[in-house]
């Protein structure tokens, strides 16, 4: 049994990366969203033409960005869902509800300062983590049955 797992949420650490590193060597596909800041927040009016408004500016790329998010929860047996301590993620949010929509088992990953904020993402969750290697300990028991350690 292979598991194919979708990586949403903050950009800004290595969290991925922790992950992947982490669960090497299981037979686990992992796919996410453009984790390249500028690419992502750029990549509408890159392709579609200019805006001199932000907010269409945004919305393009917004638009296209969703084409690979969708596609990539769509095929998702897990969605992962950082969140980060710097800035607020609506889109994790977005994310985490588009999952749980199409009955996807989805682990948050959060840090104790966002646990009221997120109580309801959390209750839709089937793991609640907090850090990568936690993940990484579910997705092992998951394909293997083995505990860590």
């Amino acid at each position: 049994m292979g598991l194919n797992v979708y990586l949403s949420g903050e950009i800004h650490t290595d969290w991925r990366d922790q992950i992947i590193a982490g669960a090497q060597g299981l037979d686990i596909t992992f796919s996410g969203p453009v984790t390249d800041h500028a690419a992502s927040d750029d990549c509408g009016v890159a392709i579609l033409g200019t805006e001199p408004d932000k907010y269409w500016h945004d919305h393009k790329g917004a638009m296209v960005n969703a084409i690979r998010t969708r596609k990539g929860i769509e095929e998702a047996d897990v969605v992962v869902v950082r969140f980060g301590e710097k800035y607020k993620q609506w889109n994790a949010a977005f994310d985490a509800g588009f999952a749980a929509a199409l009955g996807k088992s989805l682990i948050i990953l959060q840090q104790p300062e966002h646990d009221h904020a997120l109580k309801e993402v959390d209750a839709a969750a089937l793991a609640m983590t907090r850090t990568p290697g936690q993940v990484v300990d579910i997705l092992r028991y998951v394909l293997t049955g083995r505990l860590p350690g």
